[in-house]
């Protein structure tokens, strides 16, 4: 994976499906396009400097990814109340929506990187 950028509340990120990616239908592997989606999830939620960890999460699969498929995720919050998130991240082979993924984050409450004393 390779992280492509990051703003407050959003992130993207890609990944080029592998042979090794592939499951026994020859299409790429559920597991790596949620990885991918829950790493932009990952990214996005912490965006703002504070610990956040998934509460949990849906994913819903539309189109296979192929080997050789270049699939970039893109994440966006979608509400962020309290201490609690909601985020949308859509995960796109070119034009076409590959996967939908759905993120609900919780922060911890403490900065991200700790001021050293």
């Amino acid at each position: 994976m390779r992280l492509d950028g990051v703003v407050p509340g959003g992130a993207v990120l890609s990944m080029t499906v592998r042979p090794d990616m592939a499951n026994g239908h020859g299409i790429g592997h559920g597991g790596f396009v949620a990885a991918l989606a829950d790493s932009a999830f990952v990214f996005a939620c912490n965006s703002r400097g504070v610990v956040t960890v998934a509460s949990g999460f849906e994913i819903d699969f539309l189109e296979p990814a192929r080997v050789g498929d270049v699939l970039v995720a893109t994440a966006r919050e979608t509400v962020l109340r309290g201490r609690s998130g909601i985020y949308d991240i859509v995960v796109r082979r070119g034009e076409t929506v590959v996967a939908v993924f759905r993120g609900r984050s919780r922060s911890l409450g403490r900065p991200v990187l700790e001021e050293e004393s």
